[in-house]
Parts: structure tokens; sequence; C-alpha cells
């Protein structure tokens, strides 16, 4: 059988949630192309091994950006995945919803419908808290989400919320609710032990279901076109090029590269770029592959004067005695991605909600988990979440097994470097407070001897890295925006029953980690397919006192704009 009611190109973090709701009708039928296979690894399914599925080809689509000129020419790794889960089964499990003003923040720039009130619904639909369900969170969602160890096995934890609230900033209790802004606890998709993938919370419970097919190990081609009409797919799997046909939608869940690479592919993009490649044009849409956002990071490092850091479990023996007790229990260090506590802070005065994020490790050592130094020490991920710099995403070629060119203009904006400076002189105000003193040694990095903006900014250019949130780049907007691609509805301007989803959607990129709101677009997205959707749900949201003129406001702690 070659011909399905919704073909669904994806099986990534929009595309699982997609399969299983339509699914949920069974009187459709659906298929879902993925290119990658199983996501059955003890390394994708065990939280503390985050890190080497992602360094595994097996599981990355291993992208990589241009050479980014604001960067002193280096390029960054641009990891994707490439497996039954896409990049929900390969990230950090960081669970983030963002601010309830980045969601607003997409209905102001064009997306009809998309706002806070409206998405939370879906936000809650998808998941099951810990804590159990209240205004703000879901408790009977597909998706688990816990809060790790709860801070319980190690003090580092605990003490770098006391250095934030030192430091003049508030304590936020749940940063997904009602509050973002703070130093609280941070929520991760685990659940009994093990990584809430959208493949394991959506996809594994339907996979059983006559009406959904999963075609794993396809390249998909591009789309064939009717005139305006979308009605299948090429692919090519084993040697082979074949074609499914669509008898209602095809549906885009191939990320935010992905999406527009095929989209360019299948003769629907800019002129400029198509020409390039040797594609004909079939239909001009010069923002697909633009507006390219992501988010970056450094490694802010301390070294600790306690021997209590995740230093001391790098050894492959303790490794292994970490390994054996989480295959015995789902339990102890192996069940969690040690984010443990984070932070949400606005740079300046003037900004109504957070721009900075943090994520605390008591450990010192990069992603991959290699040591930063010999003994112990801690570290906090830190970068501004709203860049200014857009680029974009272009194919070379009409090969689908060539990558496309991925060109993030990191940095190129002088407001984002701005924000960088700010970003690292708060830190280190930070990491400097009484709370974390006990434990305070030297600090590794950035060094004390980086302080002025020109120190500043070498360093950023020299050091800092993605943080694996590509987004934006086929995004939503107003009719007469020539640079929106799809509507309100997610469908592409100019064709028939073609639509995108994922993160590639978003006007702009949220404050935080983007897994969460790209299952969230996955839910919503099923109902406007099936023409309902859940009713709005107004909510309070906490706003800081006297934004407009203080950079943090907290009785008793003022402190000046650090610029």
């Amino acid at each position: 059988m070659n011909e399905f009611d919704y073909i669904i190109v994806g099986a990534g973090s929009a595309g699982c949630v997609l399969a299983a709701r339509l699914s949920e009708d069974p009187s459709v039928s659906v298929a879902l192309l993925e290119a990658g296979g199983a996501d059955g690894s003890v390394f994708i399914r065990m939280p503390t091994a985050l890190s080497i599925p992602m360094n595994m080809d097996r599981f990355n689509w291993g992208y990589e950006s241009e050479p980014e000129s604001a960067l002193d020419g280096r390029r960054l790794d641009c990891p994707r995945g490439r497996v039954i889960g896409g990049s929900s089964s390969i990230n950090g499990m960081a669970f983030v919803r963002g601010h309830a003003a980045d969601i607003d923040e997409w209905e102001q720039a064009g997306a009809s419908g998309w706002n806070y009130a409206s998405c939370l619904p879906y936000f809650k639909r998808l998941e099951s808290w810990h804590c159990g369900e209240n205004r703000y969170r879901g408790g009977h969602g597909p998706v688990g989400v816990n809060a790790g160890n709860d801070m319980q096995l190690n003090p580092l934890y605990q003490a770098f919320i006391n250095a934030g609230e030192d430091a003049g900033y508030p304590f936020t209790a749940d940063y997904n609710g009602y509050q973002q802004e703070g130093f609280g606890q941070m929520h991760m998709s685990v659940a009994h032990g093990q990584r809430a993938s959208a493949s394991r919370s959506y996809l594994a419970p339907a996979r059983d279901r006559q009406n959904l097919k999963l075609i794993p190990h396809v390249e998909v081609d591009q789309l064939i076109l009717n005139g305006s009409r979308t009605v299948g797919v090429r692919y090519r799997t084993a040697g082979r090029q074949l074609k499914i046909y669509a008898r209602g939608e095809v549906i885009l869940s191939a990320g935010s590269i992905g999406s527009p690479a095929i989209l360019q592919r299948s003769g629907i993009g800019p002129v400029d770029i198509l020409a390039a490649a040797g594609v004909p044009v079939r239909l001009e849409s010069p923002g697909v592959g633009a507006n390219l956002q992501d988010h970056l990071e450094v490694y802010f490092q301390y070294q600790c004067t306690r021997p209590i850091s995740l230093n001391r479990e790098l050894s492959w023996w303790r490794k292994g005695l970490i390994g054996a007790r989480w295959l015995a229990t789902r339990e102890g260090l192996g069940a969690t991605n040690h984010f443990e506590s984070c932070g949400f802070i606005r740079s300046r005065a003037g900004l109504k909600w957070p721009n900075i994020q943090y994520h605390f490790l008591p450990g010192a050592m990069r992603y991959d988990g290699r040591a930063a130094f010999d003994g112990d020490g801690f570290q906090v991920h830190a970068g501004p979440n709203k860049p200014r710099s857009r680029g974009q995403v272009a194919i070379r070629s009409a090969n689908p097994f060539q990558a496309p060119s991925i060109r993030f203009n990191y940095l190129e904006d002088p407001g984002d470097r701005q924000d960088w400076r700010d970003c690292i002189r708060l830190t280190r105000e930070i990491l400097q407070q009484p709370s974390l003193a006990p434990y305070r040694g030297a600090e590794i990095q950035p060094g004390l001897d980086i302080q002025s903006d020109e120190a500043i900014d070498r360093w950023v250019r020299a050091n800092v890295e993605s943080a694996y949130h590509p987004s934006c780049s086929v995004r939503m907007g107003a009719d007469d925006d020539p640079l929106a691609v799809l509507d309100g509805q997610c469908r592409v301007r100019g064709l028939e029953d073609l639509r995108v989803v994922d993160s590639s959607i978003f006007p702009t990129i949220t404050n935080g980690n983007l897994n969460a709101p790209s299952m969230m677009v996955g839910e919503r997205a099923a109902d406007l397919i099936r023409g309902r959707v859940l009713p709005a749900d107004v909510v309070p949201v906490w706003e800081p006192e006297d934004w407009q003129h203080r950079q943090r406001s907290v009785s008793g702690h003022d402190r000046p704009d650090p610029a």
C-alpha cells in the first residue's frame, strides 16, 4: 500500500506527536517516514549517557555551520537526531516551555492564534508532571517530566540557587508555570528513570495501530506536486527510488534543517538558492530557509574545594557502577541529566521577561563528558536566549544526500555582542556570591583576567558553542509578510495540502530549550488539522516589579545596570 490519508515526513519531536494524535481516528491512515532507525539503544534510554548518542553517526545527521565570520571563522556543530524520536532521542532532556511572552510574541509577529493562552492547554496535554496537575501543569499526558534526583545527591545544586538569591534575583518554584524568572529546580523529560523522548512517549503506545505505518531508513528526496496540490513524497531507500501518495495532506516534520531543505529540493523557496542548486522553481517563497535562529552558550567553570563533584565519577569503573545500578533499578546518577538547578534572568532594565538562561552542573567538563581539568569543579552553561542575528539554510544541489549550507550569522548583530558582555559579567557576579563560597576555588574559565569589553568579545568568539537549538527557518506569519512561509494553520502559502509542523515554524526562538515547545506545536497542529482546538486558558503570569527601570528587583537587593 502506497496511499495514505496523511504522510508525515520525520519521526522527531513533532512528527511522533502528529502520528500518534492523527492515528487516534481509526478511519484515517497515517504513514510516518524517518531517515533513521530504532531508538532502543541503552545509551538513548539512560539519561546520564546523553552525550553518547549525540556523538554517534548512527543517530546524528552531523551537520555543521559554514565558517562564522563573527566567531573568527569557526564552524560550529549542529547535531540533529537521525533516529526514531529525532532530536528528542539525543538531546539533553531539559524541559523548558519558554516564557509566556515568547509565545505571545509569535502572534505579535503575525502567527494568528499562536499565543500563550491558546498554547497552554497543549503544553498541559503533552506532559505528566511528577508533582501533579495544576492550573499551569499537566498531570496525565504522554511525556513524563520530573526533576531528576530532586537535587538530593549534591549540595552544589541548592548552593547555586541560593547564590542567585544572594545576587538579588527571585526564587521560582516552577519556571514552567507562573514565574519563569529566577532560580530554582530544573525539569527534565525523564520518566521512571528513562529518557521520555517523543518516540517512547507518543509513538511507542501507538505502534500497534493498524492505521499507522512507520517507514524507517528512508531519505526523502522531494515532494510530488500536481499543479498547486501536494499529492505525495518521493524517497530513496536501499538504493531504490520510491513514491508514496497522500489522499489528504503531506506534513513536513523534518526539523529546522530538514524541512526547508526538502521544500527547496521540491522547487519551493528563494529563487537565487534554487537557481544556484539547479532546481526548477515551482513556487517562489523567499522565506524558506531564512530567519534561522539558534542559542549559543559557554561553560563558566570553577574549581571546587570539596570532593563532591561529578568529576569524581568519570573513571571507567565509577561509570560502570553507575550504569549497573541504573540497569538494575533505573535510579541513581544514571537516571538524571545532571542539570537539576537552573536560572532565568534579564540582562538589563527595560526587558519584560528573561533573556539569559543558566543550566547548572556540579562538575567541570565538556558536553561530551571529557573532564576540563584534574580535580573537582562545577560549571554553569550560560548564554543569552533572544538573539537578533538571523541566518539561512540553503541546499547546494538537488541531491538529498548532500548536506545543505547552514549559516547562522552568530553575533553579527551588535546587540548580541552586548548581551554576551552583560551575560559574562552577571554570571561571574552570581558565582561569586556567599552561598557558593564554601565550594568555590579558582575560576577556570573565562578567567578573572577576562574583564573588558574587548577581552570578553575575544573570549566569547573563541569559546562559544551552539546550544543545539536551530529553529525558525520556515516561519509562520501574516498574509502580507513576504517572508512568512506558513499561515497560522501551518499551511504552506501558495500550495494545497502541505503543512510544516516542527521547530522551524516558530517566528522567533523561545527563551529556553526547544523540545517542549516543539512537542506542543505537534499537539496543537494535530488539532488544527482535525478541525478542532482546545479552548484558550488565560492564566496570570508573573511580571517583575518596575522592569522598565531595574535589571532585577528584589527588596533590599537593587543592583545597577551592568552596562
